[in-house]
């Protein structure tokens, strides 16, 4: 078996998620061991396990809210359903009805990591995983860029586009397409002369808002909004003001 032949993607996430039995490991392990491109899936796997663990493991230690617990005696279960769904719309009502600006290109700040979307997590986690990487911070290189967006745009399914960032010192270094919440992302990474990069991240959104909106995460810089139904996200190691005129920039190309 050589670097071409490939271990499927669904077994890799098994193997990784110890879903797999004692045979079918071992199976996995030989194709992975002359297979250097399939190990590099398994260690991005096990980074984006590890890191999910570091986002969402202490949400299982908070209480559940007083008023989240059931009473003990219920006897109309319609009743229990329908007071579930009011609380369930009144609290998302109360984290993104405060943020919604309609469509003006206005800085919203979101405060609190709790507060932000999920788009907030999921361009923070890419960061992440992706911009300390040396050898493969990217699947397609900045110097094929009519070629990388071409690809992108076909596997997201829509027209995407690699903003020009020279002007302000930033250079493509290349990206890659990625998995999210809501179906196939697209990752566009950018470096200075001084070696910091910058992840532009796209992903499918039922939002309706293109309001300019800011969070910091795990002390990365997040941009974020709505165009159409792709949900964008500018994130960076760097302080909310220097972050902001690559944002801006960014947020003018795609909306255009």
């Amino acid at each position: 078996m050589n670097n071409s032949a490939t271990t499927d993607q669904a077994r890799l996430h098994a193997y990784v998620d110890g879903q797999l039995s004692a045979d079918a490991r071992r199976e996995v392990e030989i194709e992975l061991a002359n297979n250097p491109e399939g190990l590099e899936q398994v260690r991005d796997y096990q980074q984006i396990n590890d890191l999910l663990r570091q986002f969402y493991d202490p949400i299982l230690e908070e209480p559940v809210p007083s008023n989240m617990l059931v009473p003990k005696r219920i006897k109309n279960l319609r009743w229990l359903y329908t007071q579930v769904a009011a609380a369930v719309l009144l609290l998302s009502i109360g984290l993104f009805g405060g943020f919604y600006l309609g469509l003006n290109q206005e800085l919203i700040s979101v405060l609190a990591d709790g507060e932000s979307d999920h788009v907030v997590a999921e361009a923070v986690m890419a960061y992440t995983v992706y911009t300390p990487e040396v050898r493969h911070p990217v699947e397609v290189s900045g110097d094929q860029r009519e070629y990388l967006v071409g690809w992108l745009s076909k596997r997201m399914g829509r027209k995407m586009i690699a903003p020009h960032l020279e002007p302000l010192n930033m250079q493509l270094l290349g990206g890659r397409l990625i998995s999210s919440e809501d179906g196939p992302g697209a990752l566009l990474m950018y470096e200075d002369p001084n070696g910091h990069r910058i992840v532009i991240y796209a992903c499918y959104s039922d939002e309706k808002s293109s309001a300019f909106h800011y969070a910091e995460q795990q002390g990365v810089s997040v941009f974020y909004w709505v165009d159409s139904d792709i949900s964008y996200a500018i994130a960076g190691e760097m302080e909310r003001e220097k972050l902001q005129p690559l944002a801006e920039s960014v947020y003018d190309q795609l909306i255009l």
